[in-house]
């Protein structure tokens, strides 16, 4: 499977050889081999290159995923002697990995040193969990998965902040309610999660008697709070990633009521050895709170009476 995978993202069996370390020859007889436990012809040989028959297209995501999860299977058998050795692949959110991730990776790499850490990066929460049940990680960090269907252990929460450079006239508070920005341009980011069958800040904003008037659209949150720092429109922001890694050029205010959601680090199977290890680091430094909710439990003040 491993072989039939690697022609398919080649899309050439000398640069898969290649990629392999093996003969064509060799490679060309494993694959039919495949071919003929499955029952029929899993690739098209063409002149230059190859492609899936229906065949192929249909056995393709299962032999992905069995290859992944005999990877982790691979690393599983070697965390079992400690986290002393082998590598950890960890999924996150863009914004976490990015806010909040580095510190714990520093604290990590000093405690084992020998671990190398692979991190996968992704835009949504929905695409952090599709990448865990594909297993494409050993462990992802990011929202409680909508669907339970393996280990979820609390780690935290994240908090949702405003951002606003230090020129703007709410600029000497600490709070401020929705209402109050509703004459502000937006800096709106591709990575704004879906609430409800709408994007959070439309459906908050919606809550609180308006529209966002919308200035820019970015595809990182990073971006978006240099932008508002700069002074093109307020931008919403988890408060990790913008004292994280942004740091102290522009102000930030929080929602009035806040907005959190819990935080989590789950897996398809029970984590062991250096996952295991990795999941308690985690949650000694983001110690969890049970006070909060996920976004779509906050509800945005009303206009006020005018």
């Amino acid at each position: 499977m491993e072989y039939f995978v690697t022609v398919v993202q080649e899309a050439s069996f000398t640069r898969a050889a290649d990629a392999l370390h093996v003969t064509q020859p060799a490679l060309s007889h494993q694959i039919k081999a495949l071919e003929k436990s499955v029952g029929g012809a899993l690739l098209e040989r063409l002149p230059r290159g190859v492609r899936l028959t229906p065949m192929g297209r249909a056995f393709l995501p299962h032999a992905e995923l069995a290859v992944r999860s005999a990877a982790q299977a691979r690393r599983a058998a070697r965390a079992t002697v400690g986290a002393e050795g082998g590598e950890l692949h960890v999924a996150a959110l863009h914004s976490i990995a990015v806010g909040a991730l580095p510190d714990v990776f520093a604290r990590w790499r000093t405690a084992h040193p020998r671990v190398l850490l692979r991190l996968h990066e992704y835009a949504t929460a929905e695409a952090l969990e599709e990448a865990v049940q594909r297993g494409t990680a050993d462990l992802a960090v990011g929202p409680e998965p909508a669907v339970r269907s393996g280990t979820v252990v609390p780690v935290g929460e994240e908090e949702v902040v405003l951002v606003v450079p230090f020129d703007d006239r709410l600029a000497g508070r600490t709070t401020v309610t929705l209402p109050e920005l509703a004459d502000h341009p937006w800096i709106r980011c591709a990575m704004e999660p879906v609430v409800h069958g709408e994007r959070f800040l439309d459906w908050a904003c919606g809550k609180a008697g308006f529209r966002p008037r919308t200035a820019v659209w970015t595809e990182h949150t990073s971006t978006a709070v240099r932008m508002a720092a700069a002074g093109v429109g307020v931008c919403a922001a988890p408060a990790h990633i913008v004292r994280g890694a942004v740091g102290e050029d522009c102000v930030v205010l929080s929602p009035d009521p806040p907005w959190k959601r819990p935080l989590a680090v789950y897996a398809r199977v029970p984590p062991t050895g250096a996952a295991a290890a990795f999941v308690d680091l985690l949650r000694a430094t983001w110690p969890a709170l049970e006070t909060s909710g996920p976004y779509e439990d906050c509800e945005p003040p009303a206009v006020p009476a005018t």
